[in-house]
């Protein structure tokens, strides 16, 4: 790559996706680098070693800028920052994930994820929508040296979030079930959320629930494998088939029980051996193996669930909760 390259490139590139690609980000970092070093520079034109520096600023900022990790599919590349409204005011603060998905085969995935939040956000009670992230862009990237095409969604959440996994790994002996308590509740007013917008999830597992632990928020992240109830989950998530009702890998419809018993798997899983027996026969019923046999409300089972708790617990209390035990 020439240094005239990579200044055309940087001042043309909207996004990270655009500026860094997709297939190998920091392979295209190191050449943006290399082409723009005062060294590579030597006694070149001052206009073109300016715009090299002004180049270079931006390479080495926007690769520091936005965090990345790795995904299901997907590479996410997270920006801390004020959510604006409307107006474009800022608002609460957020965490902007910015998704690309590694293989361009799984677009198809990332255009179900932007079509479930979009419907849930226009058919969803407005009071339970922070409990999954909001959409707030969807477009295609072409990488410009290999051509492909991916479809990018950059998805709005609250800051601080934590998922079940790093809740289980800073409690290896199970979490208090008062605890799980408050997680299993809002899990399933996620789910009562997206299931009356006509929408299954399709991957409840501990890495796609997130939680705020001070505030006790809840979010439910990945929608890339949601379906409508009546239709097929399109994938499963690598490693983790063993977490599946039987309907899902049996290609056989899935509804608003299928995430209900994903739900409840995540909730014992996090328990451990620390469930009461009521809570585990709770969770029996949840987890039956043919979908008509399940609950398929979320929301009146959280009714039952409310009843099983006050029967073991008592009026529910706020129970401070911190990841480091």
């Amino acid at each position: 790559m020439t240094t005239e390259e990579a200044i055309r490139l940087v001042t043309a590139a909207r996004s990270h996706a655009d500026l860094f690609g997709a297939e190998a980000p920091a392979r295209r970092y190191r050449e943006l680098v290399g082409a723009l070093h005062p060294d590579r520079l030597g006694a070149a034109d001052p206009r073109v070693r300016a715009a090299a520096t002004a180049a270079l600023t931006t390479v080495t900022t926007r690769w520091r800028n936005p965090e990345a990790h790795a995904g299901d599919i997907a590479t996410l590349h997270r920006k801390e920052g004020p959510l604006l409204n409307a107006s474009g005011r800022g608002g609460a603060p957020s965490c902007h994930l910015i998704k690309v998905p590694r293989h361009p085969g799984d677009n198809d995935l990332m255009a179900r994820e932007a079509r479930a939040l979009r419907r849930i956000a226009e058919r969803g009670d407005a009071r339970h929508l922070a409990y999954v992230p909001r959409l707030v862009d969807s477009y295609p990237v072409r990488d410009p040296s290999t051509g492909a095409e991916r479809l990018v969604n950059v998805l709005a959440t609250p800051p601080g979030l934590h998922s079940l996994e790093d809740v289980r790994r800073a409690y290896p002996d199970g979490v208090d079930p008062r605890d799980a308590a408050w997680m299993w509740r809002r899990l399933l007013v996620a789910l009562g959320l997206a299931h009356r917008a006509g929408v299954v999830h399709g991957a409840v597992l501990p890495r796609h629930v997130l939680i705020e632990p001070d505030a006790h928020g809840v979010v439910l992240v990945d929608w890339c494998f949601s379906a409508e109830p009546g239709g097929l989950v399109p994938a499963l998530v690598p490693g983790q088939e063993d977490w599946y009702p039987p309907e899902v890998a049996a290609k056989r419809q899935c509804g608003p029980g299928t995430d209900i018993a994903l739900a409840t798997r995540c909730m014992t899983w996090l328990m451990g051996d620390r469930a009461p027996h009521e809570l585990r026969a709770f969770a029996d019923g949840c987890r039956q193996p043919t979908p008509s046999a399940r609950p398929d409300d979320a929301w009146r089972l959280l009714r039952e669930l409310d009843e099983v708790l006050h029967r073991l617990y008592g009026p529910r209390t706020f129970r401070p909760f911190t990841l480091n035990p």
